[in-house]
This record gives C-alpha cells, structure tokens and sequence, in this order.
C-alpha cells in the first residue's frame, strides 16, 4: 500500500499534467490557495486624531484593528469626550462575516476538490475512466463550483464594498461625540490597506473563469461527449449511403443502361454473321452447276 517516490513517479501518469484538463485543475488549486489566504489571513487597521480645544484632553493616536472575519460590531474603541477627562467606548458598525466566510468556505472546498482531482488524474487514470461514473461526477462538481465561485465572489465583492464605507476614517470620526464640536479637530492619520482584500476579489472572479472553461474538458470526457460524437458519426454514415444509393452513383451507363447494351453494338450483328455472304452465295452456284 505504501509507494516510495520513484514507484509513485512511474505509476503515475505526469504527462497527463500537460492536459488541459489537468493543467487547470492544477491552477485551481493554486487559485484557490491565493483567494482564500489573502481573504482569511487579512488584518488591519486605521489610526485617528482627535485634537480638544482642551490639549490636556486631547489623544492623537487612537488604533482601530479589525480582521477576518470582519464583524465590525464587535470591533470596540475608546475615544476622549474632550469633556474632561472622561472617555467613551465606541464600535464600529456592520457584520460582514456572512459573505467573507461564504467566500473562504468555497475557496477551501475547491482547493481540496482540485487536489484530490489532480491526484485521480495523476494516478489513477485508468479507473477514471473505466466507467462513465467518475467524469459524470467530475462534470457536476465542475458545474457547481462554477455557479458557487461566481456567486461567493459578487458577495464577497459587494462585502468589501461595505467594508471599506465602514472602516473609512472619515465615516469612524463621525461616531465620536468630540467630533461634533466645532472647537475639536479630528483628523485620520492612517487608513486600512485593502490591496489584499482587492487581491481576493480578483482571485475568486478567476477561479470562476478557470472552473467555467474548465466545464468543456471534463465534458468532453463524459459519455454524453461520446454519443453525441457517435450520433454525428452515424448522421455522417447515412448521409453517405443515401448518396451513394442516388441516381448519380447508378451504373448510368453500365451493363443495364441504354448506351452500353452488347446488342447494340458489341454483339455480332446481322452485318458480321458470316453466313450472310460465306456459305449461302457458293452453295447455290455449285448447285447450279
């Protein structure tokens, strides 16, 4: 049951890697990997200014951090009054894990699928194909991850949207009382970096491109494929018999045709049968004599 690695090299089939169909499962496996670590390894956070009319009150660094899975709610801060020395404690707003953990999901799921995949391709090829079981799985699967990757990604897309209005340090200064006091200045000093989180959006639209065109190989290598190339092969056949049984592919001129008849010209006639002039003319001279 246990392969070394030069068993394992020459029992699998690695030239199938070079195959459209497996190459692709190799990128969505690797497209995976990106889409949901750059999703569910995110951590970040801004930085606010708040400057009272009293300096004494004032705190110039407020850190806001958040992560996956984004429940922003739960997200709490203190932030001076400008009102003594008293303090209040803040949240920020919005619950965005439903669509950022939807997405990871996903991107787990079609990372282990797209391994195990590989794998059957690499290794175990011939029970692949022996029956029209497994493509048949293999198609549906491919079908489902495409519709699931499309709708994670618009949800995720549409996630982001939400939590960058909710992490935007102009939108959080607005929760804070001080702020509303013409006589305090309230500043951003640092906004959250969301090139990553862009970075996953990206990465979960060409997961879906990848598992959408990949739907055509893993077709083709299903029974419905076959038949219906058996069905054209066999629409093909008749059409080629039909014309070969037509008018044009008769023996037109051929033993039962009018031009090509041996009575007409290739028999002995009456202008070729010798009796006419070789037996009866000299017969009857003799007998006249």
């Amino acid at each position: 049951w246990f392969l070394s690695a030069p068993q394992l090299a020459s029992a699998g089939t690695f030239r199938v890697v070079k195959e459209p169909l497996a190459f692709l499962r190799v990128l969505e496996w690797l497209f995976a990997i990106f889409a949901f670590a750059t999703c569910g390894g995110y951590s970040g956070g801004l930085r606010l200014s708040v400057d009272c009319a009293n300096k004494s009150e004032s705190d110039l660094n407020i850190d806001i951090a958040f992560a996956y899975p984004f429940r922003l709610h739960q997200v709490n801060f203190d932030a001076p009054t400008c009102e003594g020395k008293r303090r209040e404690t803040l949240s920020l707003i919005g619950d965005f894990s439903s669509s950022a953990e939807f997405f990871v999901t996903i991107a787990v799921f079609a990372f282990l699928y797209s391994l195990a995949a590989t794998v059957v391709y690499i290794f175990f090829q011939n029970k692949y194909r022996e029956n029209n079981r497994g493509p048949l799985i293999d198609f549906i699967v491919t079908v489902v991850f495409s519709f699931l990757w499309l709708v994670s990604s618009s949800a995720w897309a549409k996630g982001l949207s939400d939590v960058k209005i909710a992490t935007d340090p102009d939108e959080v200064l607005l929760l804070m009382s001080a702020c509303k006091q013409q006589s305090n200045k309230c500043l951003p000093v640092r906004s959250p970096v969301m090139s990553s989180l862009n970075t996953s959006v990206v990465f979960g639209f060409l997961n879906f491109i990848l598992w959408a065109g990949n739907i055509w190989f893993v077709f083709k290598e299903t029974g419905w494929h076959s038949s219906g190339q058996r069905h054209a092969a066999d629409t093909m056949e008749k059409q080629s018999s039909g014309y070969n049984q037509s008018g044009y592919n008769q023996d037109s001129y051929g033993p039962s045709g009018g031009y090509n008849q041996p009575g007409s010209y290739g028999q002995v006639g009456d202008y070729s049968q010798p009796q006419s002039y070789g037996q009866s003319g000299p017969t009857s001279f003799a007998n006249q004599i």
